[in-house]
């Protein structure tokens, strides 16, 4: 197997088939519903808030709200009288499968609800996806965080209708330091390794650096592609605004982070300062045109075209061309 990530691929082109990038389709359908880019927030602290998950709702985005220090069911009543769709993260302990109850009892439900652990490899997900479907049956379950081949088959098995890869790739990720695995390094290999067996859809979790990441993890089999750093430090991100030496910056740190857990334990997360973007509709303009872009690149009208493309890695003993698999 070629070990790889994003900064040693690069893709092929083909003869363009469009006269303007402008007639390039990059939305997707996922989970029954249909978005304008195959990117979500990651559903973190700093990334996202209850303001920009109604925001991201209203304007044709997917989403997954986070479940730190949130009233998750008055979440939901909120979206719900807002007439939008409702997307919600879960843990795996009895709190969480009370939050889930509540949802049932209340005639609220939820359209999509992801299982967001560490390590989603595990009984107790299995468990929480058994719960989940017994409760609220019509809602799309996303099982993760995974690294193998093994774990999305066995997730798939358990009834998750998608699975979410990467273990520890993100820029505030610290767990190949702490523990010795992940995915760290070689992300995209890993989605390449995950998608060759799933059935269902896989969301690319971590390691998206620059917008041409998107479509090279769309090469390589993900629905959807989960992104924090680029998403984090806008004007409207909850994260704290701090000033250095004269210039803004907004503050980003990891799920598993001290900063995160308010507690030094188990940490396999850090903080560091993003600069200000700009406001966050303007970063996914950009994202939409890079991404039309891409898709024209790949001598294609819609995004399921890049996944037609050959690719190149970059030095290394196995450089060379390697066909679609």
């Amino acid at each position: 197997m070629d070990i790889f990530d994003y900064d040693n691929v690069l893709l092929l082109p083909r003869q363009c088939r469009v006269d303007s990038r402008s007639e390039c389709d990059t939305s997707v359908v996922f989970g029954g519903r249909r978005f304008h880019l195959p990117v979500v927030p990651a559903n973190m602290r700093t990334v996202l808030d209850a303001p920009l998950a109604a925001w991201l709702a209203a304007n044709g985005h997917f989403y997954v709200m986070h479940r730190f220090d949130l009233d998750t069911v008055a979440f939901v009543r909120s979206m719900r009288e807002q007439g939008l769709f409702v997307s919600i993260s879960s843990g795996v302990k009895p709190h969480d499968f009370a939050v889930i109850d509540r949802l049932a009892a209340e005639g609220l439900g939820a359209d999509y609800i992801t299982i967001d652990i560490a390590h989603g490899h595990a009984e107790s997900v299995r468990r929480t996806i058994e719960h989940i479907k017994a409760r609220l049956p019509q809602a799309f379950v996303i099982a993760g965080n995974v690294g193998t081949p093994e774990a999305v088959i066995d997730l798939e098995n358990w009834g998750a209708d998608a699975t979410k890869v990467g273990i520890g790739p993100g820029k505030v990720c610290i767990t190949r330091l702490k523990t010795g695995f992940g995915t760290g390094g070689w992300q995209l290999s890993a989605l390449k390794w995950c998608a060759r067996v799933a059935t269902k859809p896989i969301i690319a979790d971590g390691g998206i650096r620059h917008h041409g990441d998107i479509a090279k993890s769309v090469r390589f089999g993900a629905a959807m592609v989960m992104i924090g750093s680029l998403f984090a430090g806008h004007e409207e991100s909850p994260g704290k605004t701090v000033e250095v030496d004269g210039r803004l910056y907004k503050e980003y740190y990891g799920s598993a982070s001290d900063f995160n857990k308010g507690e030094y334990r188990h940490v396999e997360g850090k903080r560091i300062l993003e600069p200000v973007k700009g406001r966050l509709a303007d970063t996914l303009r950009e994202m939409q045109e890079d991404l039309q872009s891409s898709i024209s690149y790949a001598g294609g009208t819609r995004l399921a075209d890049i996944r037609r493309v050959n690719y190149v890695i970059l030095g290394g003993d196995n450089a060379g061309e390697h066909l679609l698999i």
